[in-house]
């Protein structure tokens, strides 16, 4: 079997295959095919339904924490915390970029579920609290931080910064919550929800073809995860002066249109240079008319590499070429998952290959907190990712409930 998988976990998978469908509409894009959950949207509220729905079929007990994490538990975790015995955590997130693909987030929760359900149906006796969580805002593509549900929980986000972000409209994060009906005057670090998760495992799908690429030395349906590299947002806002299109001359222009391109370029330029990758995907024009000179260009940057000292030096380059300041959104250093988990879990599956990666995660979060974290991968044979062509094979992502469920026989059992 794949990775030293046991045999195919059946229950779990007509679970999976089940689950899969009910989500599919959800958010999808009539236009594009891919998909628009953003937090605290009504899309967002269908999803969270769904989420307390599957808990409350399996009898599991539903918790939302002071940012608005969801966490369904079987067992009770306050005890078990307070035994020195904290639960295994399973789960991911189920919000996406615009146009986003169907499994960046999802395959973990509704993996987490199909792997509890072959448990059960094969009646294994739970030694700890086992916890699936749904964590919210974990794109950021409404108001422009990733992760901002872990990052609020562990308060590597202060609950000032966060709820003052806006999105493209100008509503903050904590109107936001407010209209979804969640109180936003709790949100900030929460110790009691974190004392609760003794392990934390996030299975997704790969953001890369390593898995999927015949020439690449890992192979097979699953790998885990190593560690995540250091990352970076930030915004630079190039003032010009707003015109007439048609009347103004090219040499009467102060269009910051054009400081937009270079920017992008230069990114582009400096990523080379330095080793590491730079995109420009997002841009807010003022006063963004057809026939208008703008006055203000935002652009966002996107930086990441193996490397800190590169990824920032290439900012640090690309700032002073186009003489223009960059404003840093948000940086998350390298992250390494509990190096002795990752071992066991590549044990536990077989010698699974094991990878780092450019993405950021939920895990990568709690890792940095100092929660005991790993990473499972599921092979995407595209390769692409943020986008409706992400995918995975329905046989892949059954490995990847398979591996769930090895996981959970492991640390689940060790208090029994």
């Amino acid at each position: 079997m794949p990775n030293g998988s046991r045999p195919v976990a059946q229950p779990g998978h007509e679970s999976f295959d089940r689950m899969w469908a009910e989500l599919a509409p959800v958010g999808r894009h009539p236009g594009t095919g891919g998909y628009r959950r953003f937090a605290w949207t009504s899309q967002d509220a269908t999803l969270r339904e769904w989420f307390v729905g599957e808990a409350s079929r399996r009898g599991l007990d539903v918790v939302t924490d002071r940012v608005g994490n969801l966490w369904a538990w079987r067992g009770d975790p306050d005890a078990a915390a307070a035994a020195g015995a904290p639960g295994l955590v399973l789960g991911s997130h189920l919000d996406s970029v615009p146009d986003g693909g169907a499994f960046d987030g999802p395959l973990g929760v509704v993996s987490a579920f199909a792997a509890l359900d072959h448990l059960d149906a094969a009646g294994f006796a739970l030694g700890r609290p086992l916890g699936i969580a749904c964590f919210g805002d974990e794109e950021g593509a409404r108001f422009g931080v990733a992760c901002a549900g872990s990052r609020l929980l562990t308060g590597a986000m202060t609950s000032e910064r966060g709820l003052a972000l806006t999105d493209a409209d100008g509503t903050t994060m904590a109107e936001a919550m407010r209209a979804a009906g969640h109180d936003p005057s709790a949100v900030g670090r929460d110790d009691e929800t974190l004392r609760r998760v003794g392990t934390f495992i996030e299975l997704h799908v790969e953001q890369g073809r390593a898995l999927g690429d015949p020439g690449h030395p890992a192979q097979g349906p699953v790998a885990v995860g190593s560690s995540i590299w250091p990352h970076g947002r930030w915004r630079f806002d190039l003032a010009g002066r707003a015109d007439h299109a048609g009347t103004t001359k090219l040499e009467d222009r102060d269009d910051p249109m054009l400081a937009a391109a270079a920017v992008i370029q230069q990114a582009r330029a400096a990523a080379q240079r330095f080793g590491c990758v730079a995109t420009v995907g997002k841009l807010r024009v003022l006063p963004n008319g057809v026939n208008a000179i703008p006055s203000l260009v935002q652009t966002w940057l996107d930086a990441r590499g193996a490397d800190a000292h590169a990824v920032r030096n290439a900012v640090s380059h690309l700032a002073s070429t186009v003489g223009q300041a960059a404003i840093e959104e948000s940086w998350t250093d390298a992250t390494d998952f509990d190096a002795p988990l990752v071992g066991r879990l590549s044990a536990l599956l077989g010698g699974a290959p094991v990878l780092a990666t450019g993405a950021g995660h939920d895990a990568g979060i709690l890792a940095s907190a100092g929660v005991p974290t790993g990473m499972l991968f599921v092979r995407n044979p595209t390769g692409i990712s943020h986008s409706p062509e992400e995918h995975a094979e329905t046989d892949d992502c059954h490995a990847g409930v398979d591996a769930l469920v090895r996981v959970v026989e492991a640390l689940a059992e060790e208090d029994a």
